[in-house]
């Protein structure tokens, strides 16, 4: 079957009904994501529902060269397209001769979970996650627990935009009726907790909503719902739980409710924010020592992965170091990390964006936010005379940064990155003076982390899933030394015309 793949086509047309639209750009690190199109912006579509069958047919062929069976979970989030845009996927799927299980409406780790409780080799998750609306994508695995990396998006893309399907027909679906109920029951299968928990549970209008508030009153918790209702439309915000404005609104909830912790949830569940009793909002990393800690102390001599957004505490953090802790910094993505953690055995993973992922005996390898949820009123509840902010503080004081993201097309961003990789390097080379100090470390895993003689530390990569790229900065020594790195990174930064302005600061 010959199909016409373009990288561009005007909807309303004959051809955009004709050909199969897939913008190459959508082919990302460890997932894809296109724009979809929406009514209130003037930004061209970047993929069709002729495009997304295309999509399905490289799928299929990439899994059946890959030598994996031919059995295939998928699922959508709630968004107006995505059900449309999965059945288009299902389609090309089965032409390939997929044999597909339809879980319905689900969060991407109800998806994973499906790996395994229908004994499934891969999977197929319809969703943008957390980007905002118009944005579609799919996350896909052939190896459970985990998702594709950089070598099979590059196989899947060369294969759809060569149109070089093997299609064997023989396919088959299958819808599994009340799978959502199936995950409810295993995320609560532990049992509740003795700690009475008063817990926000935030949503943002998206997929979540109808998950989290029923598995957190299930361990045992009062739950105070914000945003939970489902509108795809995302009214008051994007199910982000590291954008700002969602911790602000659950900061907000908690200290009207004198609720005991907010968590927050992204749009396909698989993140998790959190903010303490006293309307803190703890950036993902941090909460990723308290657990770490938590962990530790019940299984000593543990190995933890972090991205290299993560804060410096795991490496210098007296209560992991005598539990004999070890930490290994790793490339920012969810795929990546989870990789990672599954290579070296680690009994979890933490990414500063809230993917959190759990080995056994607390979770399957893979990123769930309500996992995460569960696993911090656990935490509380082993500590039953402390508060969340207490843990909080507990921990050494740093001056951290939000995620900040510069707009940055998606065809210049890897470039300005290697620039700014080779300027700090020429830096360090030189000994000059950087921010107020000598650079004596370059972190160069995922675009580059320039450490201070102080420890402070500024980063600046490439985003997997979107134009953007990412800065973060943190000093364990003052607010004006993290003011500093900042200000000296934005002007390495801005000697790229290509980079524009910062979707937040702080």
């Amino acid at each position: 079957m010959t199909f016409k793949i373009v990288a561009e086509a005007k909807p309303n047309t004959f051809a955009f009904e004709t050909a199969a639209l897939v913008k190459p750009s959508g082919f990302r690190e460890y997932d894809a994501r296109w724009w979809f199109g929406h009514p209130a912006s003037a930004q061209p579509p970047e993929l069709n529902l002729v495009g997304v069958q295309a999509l399905g047919m490289g799928l299929g062929t990439l899994i059946r060269r890959l030598g994996v069976g031919p059995g295939i979970v998928t699922g959508h989030d709630f968004r107006s397209y995505s059900l449309s845009i999965k059945l288009a996927l299902v389609s090309g799927l089965m032409a390939t001769g997929a044999k597909v299980k339809d879980i319905g409406l689900a969060l991407s780790p109800m998806a994973y979970f499906a790996q395994f409780a229908l004994d499934v080799p891969s999977v197929a998750m319809v969703t943008a996650s957390h980007n905002e609306n118009g944005w579609t994508g799919v996350k896909m695995g052939a190896q459970r627990p985990l998702t594709f990396g950089p070598e099979e998006m590059a196989s899947l893309r060369d294969i759809v935009l060569g149109g070089d399907f093997d299609l064997t027909g023989g396919g088959s679906y299958e819808f599994v009726p009340d799978f959502r109920q199936t995950y409810v029951d295993d995320l609560v299968a532990s049992g509740t907790i003795s700690r009475k928990l008063k817990v926000v549970a935030a949503c943002g209008n998206g997929t979540a909503g109808a998950f989290a508030p029923e598995v957190l009153e299930r361990i045992g918790c009062e739950v105070i719902p914000l945003d939970v209702e489902l509108d795809h439309t995302f009214p008051r915000y994007n199910p982000n739980p590291e954008d700002m404005k969602m911790l602000h609104a659950i900061r907000d909830k908690v200290l009207e409710t004198g609720a005991d912790v907010g968590l927050g949830f992204d749009g396909d569940g698989d993140r998790c924010g959190v903010v303490d009793n006293e309307g803190n909002e703890i950036f993902a990393d941090k909460v990723g020592v308290m657990l770490a800690r938590d962990i530790s102390s019940q299984h000593s001599g543990s190995t933890f992965v972090v991205d290299v957004k993560s804060t410096g505490l795991f490496n210098t953090d007296d209560v992991l170091r005598a539990n004999d802790a070890k930490t290994d910094y790793w490339k920012t993505g969810h795929s990546y990390i989870k990789r990672r953690v599954a290579e070296l055995g680690a009994i979890a993973g933490f990414e500063k964006s809230g993917h959190f992922f759990f080995n056994p005996p607390i979770g399957r390898g893979y990123d769930d936010g309500l996992v995460t949820a569960i696993a911090v009123c656990r935490m509380l509840d082993r500590n039953p005379e402390t508060s969340m902010a207490d843990l909080y503080r507990d921990l050494p004081l740093t001056f951290g940064t939000p995620t900040m993201s510069p707009h940055c097309d998606d065809d210049k961003k890897y470039g300005v990155v290697e620039r700014v990789v080779a300027d700090f390097q020429v830096l360090k080379q030189r000994g000059e003076v950087f921010a107020g100090q000598k650079i004596v470390d370059l972190v160069t895993v995922n675009g580059v982390r320039v450490v201070a003689e102080d420890g402070t530390w500024g980063l600046v990569r490439a985003s997997s899933n979107k134009p953007e790229l990412v800065v973060v900065v943190e000093s364990p020594v003052s607010a004006e030394r993290r003011r500093q790195m900042f200000e000296g990174v934005d002007a390495v930064l801005r000697r790229s015309p290509d980079v524009g302005p910062y979707n937040q600061t702080f």
